[in-house]
């Protein structure tokens, strides 16, 4: 029979129980509130929902061993940094999710930059980190544009970007505050020494690689775009995502294939580092720039939301997919991916990302006919049902995918869906998908790529010059 449990409670997690649902698996989970996403998948598949913190590795054990499934698959990042991975693998249970040590390619920027650099892995970044904010901000200075970022992941949060040759602002004020604010993030997890990375700043059009990996085959999914701030027109805080688009017309095959080999570089990198085989879901957040392709950071597993696109758009059995990563044999797997455009939103409380106690307590409100009317899937985050309505528990509540043969039918049908949810305070980005939107990365991209396939024709594409105090003038190969 095939049992899987599911480690986490978000709408990634929900759409990784859906698609295993359409497998004819029974899917347990494994979860921190009572996720009416995951708790109906378990219903109807005859499996069972454990409530608990999904970062405790003893937990994860009980729950696996009460529910004996043939696979588990772990979700978020947080529960790979605590080791919950490795803690399944021990008592010999199948497991999709990088183990704690693999895991460090997400948790720390600073070793997945040091790798970058010792294996020289195309797409990397010119970076410092500093314990020191007087350091940090000389040092800013003199980069130019720069990239403040913690050196533990902090949830997509925590990143400030300042822009050097802006002299009406009072940069040593502005270097110092985002310091400080990038040292909060860090030193809430306790888990790391209060230190900031800071990289140059680089501008083009973001998307992500996600792949599947054995330890040997990477199974690559169709190019995503997530969105991470708050706002409409890609402004405002940093946040978890707000909405996600798949595939990428406005990339060229050759910057996919490009983006992937550099993925591919670092897991063998990571593995060669570690001594250790991943498997699991690997990705890289790119970006295509005036230098080409690079990356901006590594996730550990499928990203939130763009998991949801993937899952979606891959036609063959997932729990057959999954089944022959966790054995090696990611080889065999066919890619078989719709013809379809989509498209993710997140509905988000009033209050997200930044006041979350504001963000809390208020009810959500879905027409499940108009739903299911305009064709869209719902995919539950952030929220418990409770009296007939959902209520927020603080991050993102609802992510709503439609599809299309084309842009515009799915962002007309998603707009139709995302409009048949309301609440006492809640809020999307109406622009994610939308044909001006489209033109626009279409236009970005053009532009970067006018100017690194000039550079690389004239052998200046891997060559950089900064000048640092105290050392003078480097040259940087890329």
């Amino acid at each position: 029979m095939r049992r899987v449990l599911v480690i986490g409670d978000g709408a990634r997690e929900h759409a990784i129980a859906w698609a295993l649902e359409r497998s004819g698996a029974v899917v347990g989970a494994l979860a921190s509130h009572v996720n009416p996403g995951l708790e109906g998948v378990a219903r109807r598949t005859g499996g069972r929902l454990f409530l608990g913190k999904v970062t405790d590795p003893g937990l994860a054990v009980k729950a696996a061993e009460e529910f004996s499934p043939e696979l588990v698959i772990v979700g978020p990042e947080e529960p790979l940094f605590s080791g919950v991975a490795d803690a399944l693998r021990e008592r010999g249970f199948r497991v999709i999710g990088a183990s704690k040590r693999l895991a460090l390619i997400e948790m720390r920027k600073d070793f997945a930059r040091s790798l970058q650099w010792k294996y020289r892995i195309p797409g990397r970044l010119i970076y410092r980190v500093f314990k020191s904010a007087e350091e940090a901000r000389e040092y800013s200075k003199y980069l130019g544009a720069v990239a403040i970022k913690p050196v533990r992941q902090a949830g997509g949060k925590g990143v400030r970007v300042l822009h050097g040759d802006v002299r009406y602002l009072d940069l040593d004020d502005a270097y110092r505050r985002s310091v400080e604010d990038v040292l909060k993030h860090v030193l809430q997890y306790g888990d790391a020494d209060g230190a900031v990375l800071v990289e140059e700043a680089v501008w083009g059009v973001e998307f992500t690689i996600q792949a599947l990996s054995d330890g040997e085959t990477l199974f690559f999914f169709p190019p995503v775009q997530d969105n991470p701030h708050a706002y409409e027109f890609g402004v405002g805080p940093e946040c978890g995502g707000m909405g996600s688009i798949s595939p990428l017309p406005f990339l060229e095959p050759e910057e996919v294939e490009e983006s992937r080999r550099a993925v591919e570089a670092s897991v063998r990198a990571l593995q060669s580092e570690t001594g250790e085989r991943y498997v699991g879901v690997v990705s890289g957040q790119m970006m295509l720039t005036a230098r080409g392709p690079v990356i901006i950071e590594y996730y550990s597993r499928l990203g939130d939301p763009e998991a949801v696109n993937a899952l979606y758009l891959y036609e063959g059995d997932a729990y057959e997919l999954f089944s022959l990563a966790a054995d090696g044999k990611l080889h065999k797997a066919e890619q078989r991916f719709k013809s379809e455009f989509t498209i993710v939103k997140a509905v988000a409380p009033v209050g997200y990302p930044l006041k979350r106690d504001l963000a809390r307590g208020r009810r959500v409100h879905v027409d499940w006919n108009a739903v299911r009317k305009a064709g869209c899937l719902v995919f539950f985050a952030s929220v418990e049902e409770r009296g007939g309505a959902y209520v927020t528990l603080g991050s993102r509540a609802l992510e709503i995918l439609a599809a299309g043969a084309s842009p515009r039918e799915a962002y007309e049908r998603v707009e139709r869906c995302v409009s048949a949810v309301d609440g006492d305070g809640v809020f999307y980005r109406r622009d994610i998908g939308s044909p001006e939107y489209m033109l626009a990365m279409a236009a970005a991209a053009e532009k970067a790529r006018r100017v690194y396939k000039w550079r690389r024709a004239r052998g200046l594409g891997g060559r950089v010059l900064v000048w640092e105090p105290g050392a003078g003038v480097t040259e940087y190969s890329l």
